[in-house]
């Protein structure tokens, strides 16, 4: 792996039973992902995108091939083994903001490290710190309900990155937003990746990955094309 590669997958490939027949959601997807890229995964539906990205999270396993995480070969790993490097490199942003609805935000962006087992002075700095990273310092106190969708997401960002992840991963982060507060949460994962944050969005939307400054679109399984842009 070259010095800033946080992630390499050589000949990915994803084969799933359904009923007589065989379905090949990855055939053979090679690539790589340095320190501080914002990547953007794009690709009809049945691409195989949502299969990469459950084995680029640690969620799934290749059925061949193998993939290196920050220096490790998850794809050899035990299931265990590959839960803790899920929680420990990875941080996820799904289309559902998926918050506590009576907890405050400061409360909903400690939870990982309340799993975790870190103890409650260190756990509320570190919440604190990663809503001030979102610019959600003046909400730390409210509630899901008290606040707006684009807030409401921004919270759900600030949870991922608690745990000071190598990688952001973001799965349709704006499906659920309108396009102001789209662009609310698009300037959020900019201002990250500016500040030194690996962002990997995973999107059917072409102006969500005009973001990014990386385009990779997948088409029947297998990379159909990899190309730098500037991001919008």
């Amino acid at each position: 792996m070259s010095e800033n590669s946080l992630i390499r997958v050589r000949d990915l490939r994803r084969e799933y039973a359904m009923d007589a027949e065989t379905v090949q959601a990855l055939r053979g997807v090679s690539l790589d992902i340095q320190l501080n890229e914002y990547v953007a995964i794009m690709g009809p539906s049945g691409s195989g995108k949502s299969t990469l990205m459950n084995i680029l999270g640690c969620l799934d396993a290749p059925t061949s091939g193998t993939y290196w995480l920050n220096g490790i070969e998850v794809s050899q790993v035990s299931d265990n083994e590959l839960a803790r490097v899920r929680n420990r490199e990875i941080g996820f942003v799904f289309q559902t903001f998926n918050l506590l609805p009576r907890a405050t935000a400061l409360h909903n962006v400690e939870l990982p490290l309340i799993y975790a087992g870190v103890k409650s002075s260190v756990r509320r700095k570190k919440a604190e710190l990663a809503l001030e990273r979102v610019g959600l310092a003046d909400r730390m106190a409210h509630k899901p309900a008290e606040l707006s969708g684009g807030q409401r997401q921004r919270v759900a960002v600030a949870r991922a990155l608690v745990n000071e992840p190598s990688i952001l991963l973001a799965d349709e982060p704006t499906g659920n937003l309108d396009s102001t507060t789209s662009q609310e949460i698009l300037n959020v994962f900019a201002n990250l990746h500016q500040h030194g944050q690996t962002v990997i969005v995973v999107t059917h939307e072409a102006d969500v990955a005009a973001h990014a400054e990386r385009l990779i679109t997948l088409r029947d399984g297998s990379i159909h094309n990899d190309t730098l842009q500037e991001a919008a």
